[in-house]
């Protein structure tokens, strides 16, 4: 029986409908980066913390469907850190002990966690991109080391690439946009923190690119090489 992808995480990994479009998530673009035969079941909400995700009940299904072999991504620290919400706020302290608990639930079922550090916001002071996510990161990092637990860098791999890209161009991934030019959004829209749908591939990737490094069964649900189809020998319709 084929592994299984579980995602757990807040707004930047949430599935998206066309009323939010050009809004995407990670979790609805990780398919492009698995096997055909690998499912991949994306739970994340949008607004949820670790602790506020336990408490709204939106854990209770993937526990009970999670089996051996399964793989758990979490991501989370976007709403954990908001200090002014407590219906979802946990101190670094509190954060580390709620993935801590997913982790060893997941594998009391036997299936494998893997832990993520947040995507990074695009905050830019002049041409340098500047961190916004505080001690959380760090927080996910020692857990993963203390614990044993795998570790995907998400917020150091994605401050790379949008770095790279700079001010300007890296505005493609989020939902930095003028007017006009969705009909969801006809006055446009100024927000660093969610993905357009090339944001949501391009850091998918990188998550991809982390499992691939774990190895053993985390780099077994990825694709192994391009498939080739119809087109690829110049059968195209005419």
């Amino acid at each position: 029986m084929a592994p299984r992808i579980f995602w757990i995480g807040d707004s930047t990994v949430q599935f998206n409908t066309i009323f939010t479009w050009p809004q995407c998530g990670m979790g609805q673009v990780l398919d492009l980066f698995v096997r055909p035969d690998i499912a991949v079941y994306d739970h994340a909400r949008n607004g949820r913390s670790t602790k506020s995700f336990r408490e709204e009940g939106l854990w209770t299904p993937v526990e009970d469907a999670l089996r051996p072999g399964d793989l758990l991504l979490m991501q989370f620290g976007h709403n954990d850190e908001k200090i002014e919400d407590p219906t979802r706020y946990a101190s670094p302290e509190q954060f580390a002990a709620n993935l801590l608990a997913y982790a060893h639930a997941a594998q009391a079922k036997g299936a494998l966690p893997v832990l993520i550090t947040p995507l990074v916001r695009r905050h830019f002071e002049g041409d340098t991109l500047t961190p916004t996510h505080g001690a959380y990161p760090d927080v996910v990092r020692a857990l993963a080391a203390r614990e044993s637990l795998p570790l995907i860098d998400l917020t150091a791999a994605s401050a790379q690439l949008v770095q790279r890209l700079g001010e300007p161009a890296s505005r493609e991934l989020y939902m930095v946009f003028a007017p006009d030019l969705y009909p969801n959004y006809p006055e446009g829209k100024t927000d660093n923190t969610h993905l357009r749908y090339l944001g949501a591939v391009k850091f998918t990737g990188l998550v991809a690119d982390g499992l691939q490094t774990l190895g053993g069964a985390y780099a077994q649900v990825l694709l192994d090489a391009p498939e080739k189809d119809k087109y690829d020998e110049k059968g195209y319709e005419r």
